[in-house]
Order: structure tokens, then sequence, then C-alpha cells
């Protein structure tokens, strides 16, 4: 078994017992952490396969973006003004492009969505789209840890249930066993654009496989008007009767999640998705992260797309949470440091199902990580700031230095191990000016 010795002049575990190791220590064995300590602690006769000296550096657990869609880096910039959680903004913006892309368009997008992750720290992430064959193979070259929703849109129509449901099982037998990738299920929208027929061929196929949901929850009311009129109660309660709610689901945005839900999920395998920078550039609204937080029900951080975002970086996730926050509450403190660290870490890995494996730097887990340069610009005075608040309000994602997943490097000293990130963006220019062609021929017509 191969061990690893890793210095660094802080180790942050965010674990329960918030430990920090000053001029810590890390042992990796093979993928998992073995040890975890001072350095004054460690014995000078002991041997480890390599040593690896961070120096002047932070570790701390990767974050996991809780809710991307990893091709749409194609697309970014063409949303500019617009609001795709609206039917006409997201049909003039984004679906008119999706009707002239072409599979083989898929995976640079795909590519230059993984370095940008790995670039700012992200170790795990949490994706739902469509043409899942072309996504997969490159985020398993990339070394990522994510969990890979199959996109379902049915709109009722039976041909169009079935080929998807179809599509999405066979991607399910294909990804099963990957050490790194786990396959869920993603329907768009339930009862907005995946009907109730098709939500019992995919609680049938979650059942088979034993998998859980990536959705888009309340972007609106859509979904508890339609339960209301229909069946009396809202969306959450229709989900429960219905047994979706013992299912782990991912539950995008939840902007409109109601009071009257709250305790209906929190004991359940239910996570609603922070988004804010989607929630402010579409427009949209934000979830009752206070309420939720305090009625107990998990709340994990993402990114959302980059078209309406722009940015994969989790850091500047935190900074808006924790600012949105205080503004919205007119408290400065209404949302701890440590609980916007939680939403970007454990709270994501609770969400899909892996907090005993990741979230948290802790013996026996993955050798899932990250390396800050602490002689970057904003962490001075360390007599004055906090840890937490400086990783949450004064640092960024290009603070990242290294980046280690299942342990293994994906980043080392500001160099990428698993991406040739320049060629991924070459291959993007061109697949995009392939389809804005397409889509000029297409108008000339």
């Amino acid at each position: 078994m191969s061990a690893t010795l890793i210095k660094s002049a802080v180790v942050l575990c965010l674990d329960a017992t918030d430990q920090i190791f000053e001029n810590g220590y890390l042992v990796v064995e093979n993928n998992r952490i073995t040890e975890i300590g001072y350095q004054k602690d460690l014995s000078a006769s002991r041997k480890f396969d390599q040593t690896v000296d961070l120096g002047y550096r932070l570790v701390m657990p990767g974050l996991v973006n809780a809710h991307t869609h990893s091709p749409m880096t194609l697309f970014r910039g063409h949303v500019e003004g617009h609001s795709i959680f609206t039917l006409k903004g997201w049909y003039n913006t984004i679906r008119v492009l999706e009707l002239d892309m072409t599979p083989d368009m898929i995976p640079s997008g795909v590519a230059v969505s993984c370095a940008e992750m790995i670039r700012t720290g992200t170790t795990c992430f949490v994706d739902q789209y469509f043409w899942m064959d072309q996504i997969f193979p490159v985020v398993r070259e990339s070394g990522l840890r994510a969990v890979l929703a199959y996109g379902i849109v049915e709109l009722g129509e039976e041909e169009a249930r079935k080929r998807e449901v179809a599509a999405a099982s066979k991607f399910l037998d294909e990804i099963s066993g990957d050490p790194l990738l786990d396959g869920w299920i993603g329907p768009h929208a339930f009862f907005v654009d995946n009907s109730e027929a098709a939500m019992q061929m995919e609680k049938e196929l979650a059942e088979k496989h034993h998998t859980g949901f990536h959705i888009h929850y309340a972007t609106g009311q859509s979904e508890n008007k339609y339960c209301q009129e229909k069946y009396g109660h809202s969306a959450i309660k229709q989900l429960e009767a219905m047994g979706f709610l013992e299912y782990p689901i991912v539950a995008a945005h939840s902007i409109g999640i109601l009071e009257e839900d709250y305790a209906v999920v929190k004991d359940k395998p239910f996570t609603p998705v922070f988004a804010p920078s989607s929630g402010m550039r579409n427009a949209a609204g934000l979830a009752p992260l206070l309420a939720l937080r305090e009625a107990g029900v998990n709340v994990a951080l993402g990114t959302d797309n980059v078209t309406n975002n722009n940015s994969y970086d989790m850091f500047k996730e935190m900074a808006l949470t924790g600012k949105l926050m205080a503004l919205l509450h007119r408290d400065p403190a209404v949302i701890p440091t440590r609980y916007i660290l939680e939403m970007a870490t454990i709270n994501g890995a609770k969400a899909i199902g892996k907090e005993k494996e990741i979230g948290s730097l802790e013996k026996g887990k993955k050798a899932d990580l990250i390396a800050l340069d602490l002689d970057e610009t904003g962490w001075a005075p360390f007599g004055g700031q906090d840890y937490y608040a400086a990783l949450v309000y004064a640092v960024g994602g290009y603070h990242v230095k290294d980046v280690m997943v299942n342990g293994r490097w994906l980043y080392r000293d500001n160099r990428y191990l698993t991406i040739d990130y320049m060629q991924a963006k070459k291959d993007l220019e061109a697949k995009h000016a392939e389809l804005m062609t397409r889509i000029l021929i297409k108008g000339k017509k």
C-alpha cells in the first residue's frame, strides 16, 4: 500500500470538532486519509513512499458544487439580459441553440467546465443534462468525482417518455460500477415537464438502480399550483404521497418551497440547492435559506450553469451567500461563515449520500482536498480575520494551487495534470463557431 505524507502550514479539517492543525500533515494511503495531525508529532524515523511539502498553504476539503449543467459552457454569453427561468427567455436563448447543436459539440464544453471547476477548488459536482454518453467519458478522464443525472423532458408525450426513460436506463447501466462517477436520474422538473406517468417510470428506474433524482424545483410556483389544483396540497406533499421522498433528491433553486413543507423534508434525503448567482442573474429570487436552516433542512451550494452565472468559482458563491443574507435580513451575523463553508462541503456531500466519504478531512475518508496559497493577497492579518471569514469573504478560487481527488493530484503547483486546458479551450471555440455557423445558415434558408 502506497503512503504519501502531505505537509502544510495549515490543515483545516471542517469536521464536527473543527480541528485546525497549524504546521499540520496528512497521510494518504491509496485513496484515503489514514492520519491527520501536527508535524511536530511525526517521528523523524518514519518512512513514506512519497513526501509532499506544500509549504505555506492551507489544506481543506475539496468543494462540492451541488448543481451544474457542464455542457452549457458552450452557451456562455448568450443569455445576457435575459432570464432563462422564464419559458420565453429559456427558449429564445438556450433552446434555440440546443436545437442546432450536435452531440460532438458536448465534450469540449464539458472539458472546459471540468478544468474551471478543478482550477477553483471543486472536487465533486452534481450535473444534469442529456447526451450523457458524451459527458461521462470526459468527466472520467478529468479525474473529478461527480454525480451525473440524465436529463429528462417529456412534456406528457408518450413517445418522448419512453425514449428518454430508455436512454436514462441505458446510461445508468453504462456508468454502473465507476469508482468516481454515480449515475442519477434528472427529471428537469416534476409536474412541469415530467408528467406523473413519466415520474412513475423514473421511480421504478431509481428503485432498480438504487439511485436518486436531480431536479429543478420551485423556480416559481408552477409545481405547487398544479398539485394544489389537482391533488389539494403542495408538490412536496404529493411527492411524499407518491413515495419520491424516500429517494435522494437534489432540488435546485427551491425558491418557492413552502414553509409548510419544511417539516416534511427535513428528515428526508431532500436537499435544496442555494444558487445565489443564478437566482440573481435570472432576476428570479432566492431560496429561503435562513428559514430552511432553522427548520433543520440540509441546504447545499451550487453555481448552476455558466450561461446564467458565468463562473464556476464556488468561493464567489460562498461570498454572495453571506452578503445577500446579511442584506436581506439586515443582520451581519445572520449566517455564520462556518455554516456557509458547510454548504459548500459536507452539506453537498450529504445531498448525494457521500457524507461518510467526502466533505471534510477525517481519518478514513477519501482524499479529496485542495490547497490554497497563504502568500496570496487577502489573508493578512491572521490576527484579525479567522480562517473561515477569510475563505468566505477575502479569497477566491484562484488562490487554489493544488487539487487532489481520491488520492490523485489533478492540479499541482498551478498546473493541470489530467486536462489539457488550452486544447479544450481551442476545441470549445471551434465548436462554438460551428454552432453559430449552423444557426446563421439556417436563418438564411
